[in-house]
């Protein structure tokens, strides 16, 4: 057996040309775009990729975007004002602070400062709790886009079992509660957890999101897994490494992702996706 490769870099193309055609029907009809706000914080380079490649999306698919490029040396209250200006500008659907941020700022009282009506990365307590009362508004981008891949194959999650690997606020744990939403019956691994190898062994579905370069092992791996690999670490030679050892487990899964290339641009889609859902909400529009 050889793994089918989930292509997330297509997939989000095609998704990035339906959210194209559906703006233009939008401002076809007398409606103002969308509008996407991104923070920046300091020089980080991965940061920068990253923030360019959001305001290609946004280009692409005709969205408004800015970008507010603040210092690294920015106090917690001028960035929090920054914030609180960004929730009463009517031109702006969602806002969007890119991580790492410097230690001396707070990332929790970030999040909190964002409107949750324009939280588009999912990331505020109120985006989160109602994910997990099954009344999902926002959802977290990254497992969100997970879930878009697992969609993609037409997999019937009832009753499969999945395992994640990693408990993070903006990933471990969305992620868990999207799939047990979705009817799996979820196992969340962490470094408290004991015997991960066997635990995951038993999945259906296997989400890693550490960060661990060649964690996963094609011994933990289920025949048939579909296994999805959201951790990404650059090397010292700049190459980046996911999670799993993909040569080996593409022999074992059923549906393997690629690092990069895989969950990396549906994280970027489902962020369009929130913004325009932002967008439709703020002038009175439901889905």
């Amino acid at each position: 057996m050889s793994a089918k490769i989930l292509d997330g870099n297509a997939i989000a193309k095609s998704l990035r040309g339906d959210i194209a055609v559906q703006v233009k029907q939008w401002v076809s009809a007398g409606r103002r775009l969308p509008g996407l706000a991104v923070i920046l914080v300091g020089n980080d380079p991965a940061s920068e990729v990253y923030v360019r490649g959001k305001r290609r999306d946004c280009d692409e698919v005709g969205f408004h975007s800015q970008v507010q490029h603040l210092s690294a040396n920015v106090t917690q209250q001028d960035l929090e004002s920054r914030i609180h200006s960004l929730n009463g500008d009517h031109s702006i659907d969602g806002i969007l602070v890119q991580t790492p941020l410097p230690d001396h700022i707070d990332e929790e009282r970030v999040i909190d400062c964002i409107d949750p009506d324009k939280d588009v990365d999912g990331f505020h307590a109120y985006n989160i709790g109602l994910l997990a009362l099954r009344r999902p508004n926002f959802r977290s981008c990254t497992p969100k886009g997970v879930m878009l891949l697992l969609e993609h194959i037409g997999l019937d999650f009832k009753g499969l079992d999945a395992a994640v690997i990693g408990a993070s606020n903006h990933v471990g744990r969305p992620m868990g509660l999207e799939l047990l939403m979705a009817g799996c019956t979820v196992t969340a691994a962490h470094r408290f957890t004991r015997d991960i190898a066997a635990k995951v062994r038993l999945a259906d579905i296997v989400v890693s999101a550490v960060g661990k370069p060649g964690l996963v092992s094609p011994e933990w791996i289920k025949p048939g897994a579909v296994v999805i690999d959201v951790g990404i670490t650059r090397g010292a030679n700049k190459k980046l490494y996911g999670d799993v050892q993909f040569d080996a487990v593409k022999e074992i899964a059923s549906w393997i992702t690629p690092v990069p290339g895989g969950a990396g641009p549906m994280t970027r889609v489902a962020l369009l996706q929130n913004t325009f859902q932002a967008a439709r909400a703020h002038l009175g529009f439901s889905e």
